[in-house]
């Protein structure tokens, strides 16, 4: 099963994106994760994603598309993955596509894990305040909110048209929302 995982900052992507993988036997493919491995090996892409890191720059969709490209041919893929935080444009969109299309894949279906914005400027308050993050203040996280809804309106929008978009409900208790996932992958 290839699945792509989508949602709001603090919508509990990553936390479900794990469990339902372990559940299924899968793996949990998250771009940060990708980044930071690289960064740390030190590998070609991940010198050059540094590079526009460090001036706190977008790292290039080219950049972006090479490293999950290696990261989806890697073995531990092969049976299947989740997607989480890629693609975030359009065109990443339409490159994934192709990297699929080039080992006879495609996505199987696309989770938009949905929540309340004030539940979630919440949640992202708690965090930043845990993390020690005074510059998380509720305005900055409800215009990261505005942005993030802003720029997956068309990512939204296309696999809606495709037909493999389901969104949940991503607030309650974790196991909660754990069997709503498994329940929208069953149908």
């Amino acid at each position: 099963m290839r699945v792509l995982f989508m949602g709001p900052p603090g919508a509990g992507k990553g936390t479900q994106a794990a469990l339902l993988a372990q559940r299924l036997g899968i793996v949990h493919i998250s771009t940060g994760d990708i980044f930071r491995s690289n960064v740390s090996q030190g590998t070609p892409l991940g010198l050059r994603a540094k590079a526009f890191m460090d001036k706190g720059e977008y790292v290039p969709d080219d950049v972006t598309n090479d490293m999950v490209r290696d990261r989806l041919a890697q073995p531990d893929a092969e049976a299947g993955f989740i997607l989480d935080g890629y693609p975030r444009t359009v065109a990443q969109v339409l490159e994934l596509d192709g990297m699929l299309a080039d080992s006879g894949e495609q996505l199987d279906a696309v989770i938009e894990l949905t929540a309340d914005t004030d539940e979630l400027v919440t949640r992202l308050s708690k965090r930043a305040q845990e993390q020690g993050r005074t510059d998380d203040t509720p305005e900055v996280i409800r215009r990261r909110l505005e942005v993030y809804a802003d720029s997956t309106a068309p990512l939204i929008a296309l696999f809606a048209e495709r037909g493999i978009l389901t969104a949940v409900d991503g607030l309650g208790a974790i196991d909660d929302v754990t069997a709503r996932l498994v329940t929208a992958l069953a149908n």
